[in-house]
């Protein structure tokens, strides 16, 4: 690692703080919401923000340790393009559960806007915001091209490290003396407590970093940071990741010992054969996804009744086996288990189907499931 890697990890809050959740209930470990902010065939973006803000409602009330959105682009099934704006809208609405991007992908966004973002939600919901950072550009290449207006994504792995060091100076404010950004400051930020008569606040965004693969647990662990890993979707990946990230963990102010969440497509429902055609709904959204076609959720209805080919039919069986669905009984057995085969410190629950009312439900009967707080 460079010079300039090396001090990332002496920036953020002292050891544990605004990280390790606290199990509750029966759980094995914290249980947390990742919601993708789904639109169903129907239905319109302003419902799935509304549902978005009850289901971040019910995960505060139901003692679920954090709430994350993730950032997508030109996918209209996924209203999520605009993680801070969406955040700053759950914060009005919630006040206690920690939030978070599952994540804001860096390579996206100048560093010094997410900084400047994020300080901004510090100060609307102090001590409860999480930046969780990847580095795909969660969308085609044509779309991150827009996004960036360059024809050169620089997605190499060899940057990612360089954006995240630039990210973490501008949070504390700790550029060096004769750095060309040495003379700018994020605000709200550190600089502020500088000025005649600042106040230091005492909270930052705790820094996560993303991945579906081994190179951020190697980044995470090397930097001493926790780490999401994507299972919903790479499952076969996770114990790998999981080993490296903890395999390169050294010890930083951050942390003292590795922190592991991961990412689990969950969903609960009064009857399995229910819960079935849920969760269908969401891998035929997959499959058109994967075959260039994305789209609004469709409905069970649509889903049950859609013509999967030989070559689908076997996507959607793989991707369902990554699927924790039935009864309430059923899911909490299948958390239980990947808790315990992959040694999660955390596992951060997304529910997708097609309407509102079946992921509150669904995290409704998990939180029975464990005996939550009610």
């Amino acid at each position: 690692m460079s010079g300039e890697d090396e001090e990332i990890r002496g920036s953020g809050e002292t050891a544990g703080d605004g990280i390790r959740g606290t199990a509750r209930g029966t759980a094995p470990v914290p249980l947390s919401v990742l919601d993708l902010v789904t639109v169903g065939a129907g239905s319109t973006a302003s419902r799935a923000v509304h549902t978005a803000v009850d289901i971040a409602r019910t995960a505060e009330r139901r003692g679920f340790h954090r709430y994350w959105v993730a950032e997508h682009h030109s996918m209209p099934g996924v209203a999520s393009s605009s993680p801070a704006v969406l955040l700053a809208h759950l914060a009005a609405h919630t006040t206690r559960i920690r939030l978070g991007s599952g994540g804001v992908m860096l390579p996206n966004h100048a560093p010094l806007v997410i900084a400047e973002q994020f300080g901004t939600l510090e100060a609307m919901a102090p001590g409860r915001v999480d930046l969780g950072l990847g580095r795909a550009p969660g969308t085609d290449g044509a779309t991150a091209a827009a996004l960036r207006r360059t024809e050169s994504l620089h997605e190499g792995a060899e940057e990612f490290p360089q954006q995240l060091a630039e990210l973490t100076r501008f949070l504390d404010d700790s550029f060096p003396d004769g750095h060309p950004y040495a003379r700018i400051h994020a605000v709200p930020g550190p600089v502020q407590a500088t000025s005649p008569g600042g106040v230091q606040d005492p909270h930052r965004p705790p820094l996560w970093l993303l991945g579906s693969s081994g190179f951020s647990a190697r980044l995470a662990g090397t930097l001493g940071l926790p780490f999401a890993f994507a299972h919903h979707f790479s499952a076969a990946n996770t114990l790998p990741a999981l080993d490296l990230y903890r395999a390169s963990f050294r010890p930083s102010e951050v942390l003292a010992e590795p922190y592991a969440l991961i990412g689990v497509a969950a969903l609960a429902a009064e009857e399995e054969r229910e819960a079935r055609r849920q969760v269908l709904t969401g891998a035929l959204s997959m499959v058109r996804l994967r075959t260039g076609r994305p789209g609004l959720v469709p409905s069970p209805e649509e889903a049950e009744a859609y013509p999967f080919s030989e070559r689908e039919r076997d996507f959607v069986d793989s991707w369902l086996g990554n699927v924790i669905h039935g009864t309430p009984d059923a899911v909490r057995q299948g958390l239980d288990d990947l808790a315990k085969r992959t040694g999660a410190d955390e596992l951060m629950i997304t529910a997708n189907a097609h309407g509102g009312a079946a992921r509150l439900r669904s995290y409704e009967l998990i939180a029975d499931a464990y005996g939550l707080p009610g």
